[in-house]
């Protein structure tokens, strides 16, 4: 077990899951300890547990999962925590795997900690603010995303949004875990427990990115209503065109299936003027058709040249 850091009035242990003489150690202190080992080495799953029989005793434990690819599910970190009102134990916790300067941070922070508890919120905190930088880049996604539906709006587009649908889901994924531990934190320990500046502000970091997912959240569910609207509006007017196609020619079309028969007997084929008059009948219908349509307002815009300005170009 890696002495990671020690105060007069709390200590944060980093528990090597290899060494087998420590766990039977802490083992003996308790009863939940022993459910947690016991859980830690077939978990890898975001999970919660708490004890609050005896008052003084309180403990929570759990798993997070703190990192986690938005292309690959296999490829994800998870720790492991145990919290008491003396200690806080944690296993796997990778601090590599965070910015640099938010580990840093981390420690200066936790200095300045009066609990576990806080120092716990004050780790939570620090993922969190990792979290928040790899969002950064998501917004410049969805920022980009948004304009392009308008300039160029093709079926890649609906493929990106939902991709980057997908990626908001993996960063609430995250968060959600984050917060119920949070909650179940105060739960167990009281809300004395949350009077500390680093939890409040830890607390205020949650909400943060909690707050930010939300909006995205319902950006992204406007920007797929208004594909959703573009798409539409398209795919009705490419049935009108063809349906008014359809109707304005069916005169010539009539006609040509009715000249076309191999009938013995058609008098027309003999007139002298037949075809003019074919060529005359098939215009007269077709134009008298066309005004009939319009006069029902039925043709619309179809025939507009589209403005440059309109949204639907």
């Amino acid at each position: 077990m890696e002495h990671t850091f020690h105060s007069s009035q709390w200590k944060w242990y980093e528990l090597d899951l290899q060494d087998t003489h420590l766990i039977e150690k802490k083992v003996k202190e308790s009863h939940e300890y022993e459910r947690w080992i016991k859980q830690i080495k077939k978990n890898d799953n975001n999970s919660i547990n708490m004890y609050t029989g005896t008052p003084g005793k309180e403990n929570v434990w759990g798993s997070l999962i703190y990192q986690q690819d938005v292309e690959k599910r296999e490829e994800n970190a998870t720790f492991h925590f145990y919290l008491t009102r003396k200690e806080l134990v944690t296993a796997n916790f990778d601090l590599s795997r965070l910015d640099h300067h938010n580990a840093k941070t981390m420690k200066e922070k936790m200095h300045h900690c009066e609990s576990p508890m806080e120092g716990f919120l004050v780790l939570l905190s620090e993922i969190i603010a990792d979290f928040l930088k790899k969002i950064d880049k998501f917004e410049v996604k969805l920022h980009t995303l948004l304009w392009e539906i308008k300039e160029n709006n093709r079926t890649k587009i609906l493929d990106r949004a939902a991709t980057v649908d997908h990626e908001l889901l993996v960063w609430k994924n995250l968060l959600i875990p984050i917060e119920e531990t949070q909650m179940a934190v105060e739960e167990a320990f009281g809300e004395q427990t949350a009077q500390g500046a680093q939890f409040k502000r830890a607390i205020c970091r949650i909400d943060r990115a909690k707050t930010l997912l939300d909006a995205y959240e319902d950006e992204i569910k406007s920007l797929l209503n208004l594909e959703n609207l573009i798409s539409t509006h398209r795919g009705n007017e490419i049935t009108k065109t063809l349906t008014i196609m359809t109707t304005l020619f069916a005169p010539t079309t009539a006609l040509g299936a009715i000249w076309g028969m191999n009938f013995k007997h058609m008098p027309e084929l003999e007139w002298k003027f037949g075809y003019a008059f074919a060529g005359t009948l098939i215009v007269f219908s077709t134009v008298l058709l066309y005004f009939y349509l319009r006069s029902k307002g039925w043709m619309g815009d179809l025939l507009n040249t589209k403005s440059k300005k309109s949204f639907f170009k």
